[in-house]
């Protein structure tokens, strides 16, 4: 399943990673700001410099992906085509790898066959493959982090080793330093096993306390250094990165064209990057949340009617209409039909498996109910819900097997109704019809449409008149 999940991205790969080393607005296919911070730091000029211009630390972006194409631009070169193809080949593996976790948390939320459909489903899903095979981000990584820590959540319960709790911290506290966002699922996937071992003690029971102790520390130690990094250099307390602000100005500012805006950008608008550079980036971010702030303060109902717009983007893809958003975005209208036609069939999934077996089904209805949370208030990209992606494939594929059987017990019923209606009309030409013992009415040797249709309908022990 992973060989051919990587070798199936390996394709795309081979089609796009040139075109990613085209040095065409200051090599922005690299990622953007995350190319830009590599840059920077593979030049020794420290974790900086967010834009192409040389604008000083920074703490806009978390640190793990960017130093990790840090590494690849020392060894292949700085926007070079060899590192193109190696990031490209990386993020690949990544998404081919969450195949595994994908696999082994479903087997134990659901059955073995339901875990292949669901692992398969991910090798070729084509959110996942355009995302790691063709974009430089931490798309893949993060899928590859929180996956892994889902399906350890499912388990946690049944090993009360200290270590093993301490672990899923420490790689709980990686995936949010390659996206903070997921730590919005923190509590929910820390939560569900410790009530499961509450069943069997009470709330504060030594195993209880200590288990949850030793996640919350693991996490701790891995946020540690990273906070204090940004406390020295920023001088502001932030545990990974402190653009909220600036994101949540861009996304409710009065204009509703695009639900990502170019012209708030510094990378896309000259006056922004000015400001950005004059003001530093804490004070820049500072005066973007006065501006939100006052901007919805005076205008909630534009809030309120832009975060649904928002909800409905995030499940469907739709945003507008018109015709400046329709040529900028072309395949919209597909991508409606795809995003929409997945919704649905999650929607059937997660009622099916609700009714069926609550326990199960409650972390993965938890993860697509809290994570987006964020993004209806800010950015509702379909690239920023591939953390969450493989949950939604899993409950895609319960839709789908869902949507099956109904359609076998339709089919079932049908057949069936229609073999009792096709006996009883001959059982009811039978009670009408008398003949003589010499002519007893025999279906057999009667060609009419009813009693033919009967005659296939029955047993042929039932069919003599």
């Amino acid at each position: 399943m992973v060989a051919a999940a990587w070798a199936l991205r390996m394709v795309v790969v081979a089609l796009v990673f040139r075109d990613i080393s085209d040095p065409v607005r200051h090599y922005e296919q690299f990622g953007n700001e995350v190319g830009w911070i590599a840059r920077s730091i593979a030049a020794h000029q420290g974790f900086s410099s967010p834009y192409f211009t040389l604008t000083g630390p920074t703490a806009l972006l978390p640190p793990l992906y960017p130093y990790l194409l840090s590494v690849i631009f020392r060894v292949f070169g700085i926007y070079s085509v060899k590192s193109a193809l190696t990031i490209l080949t990386l993020n690949s593996l990544f998404s081919a790898l969450t195949c595994v976790p994908i696999y082994l948390a479903t087997r134990l939320s659901v059955n073995a066959r339901v875990a292949m459909f669901a692992g398969w489903g991910w090798a070729i899903y084509p959110f996942a493959i355009y995302f790691s095979a063709g974009r430089v981000w931490e798309y893949s990584l993060t899928s590859l982090l929180l996956t892994t820590c889902f399906w350890l959540a499912l388990s946690l319960h049944l090993d009360p080793r200290p270590a093993r709790w301490l672990g899923f911290g420490v790689l709980y506290g990686l995936a949010g330093l390659s996206n903070p966002a997921v730590f919005s699922l923190f509590p929910v996937l820390l939560l569900l096993p410790l009530w499961k071992l509450r069943r069997a003690g009470s709330w504060f029971s030594s195993e209880v306390l200590r288990s949850g102790l030793f996640a919350a520390v693991g996490l701790f130690v891995v946020l540690t250094p990273w906070t204090v990094r940004n406390y020295r250099t920023m001088h502001v307390l932030c545990p990974v990165r402190d653009c909220f602000w600036y994101e949540f100005w861009s996304a409710n500012n009065g204009d509703s064209s695009d639900p990502t805006l170019p012209w708030t950008h510094p990378a896309s608008n000259p006056v922004e990057m000015h400001l950005y550079q004059s003001q530093g980036e804490i004070a820049y971010i500072a005066q973007k949340r006065v501006m939100a702030m006052d901007y919805i303060s005076h205008h909630p109902g534009f809030f309120v009617r832009i975060t649904l717009r928002r909800v409905a983007y995030y499940w469907t893809g739709f945003w507008s209409l018109s015709q400046e958003y329709r040529e900028q975005e072309p395949f919209q209208l597909p991508n409606v039909f795809y995003c929409t036609s997945l919704t649905l069939l999650l929607l059937i999934g997660a009622r099916d498996w609700w009714c069926r077996d609550r326990d199960a089904a409650l972390p993965y209805l938890l993860s697509i109910a809290i994570f987006p949370i964020a993004y209806y208030i800010s950015h509702p990209l379909m690239d920023y819900r591939q953390p969450i992606e493989p949950e939604i494939v899993v409950l895609v594929v319960v839709g789908l097997r869902a949507v099956k059987a109904r359609i076998g017990e339709r089919s079932a019923a049908t057949s069936l109704m229609r073999e009792s209606e096709a006996a009883e009309i001959f059982a009811q030409m039978n009670d009408s019809v008398s003949f003589p013992m010499e002519h007893a009415f025999d279906a057999d040797d009667c060609s009419c449409s009813v009693c033919i249709a009967a005659s296939a309908a029955v047993e042929p022990s039932a069919t003599a008149g």
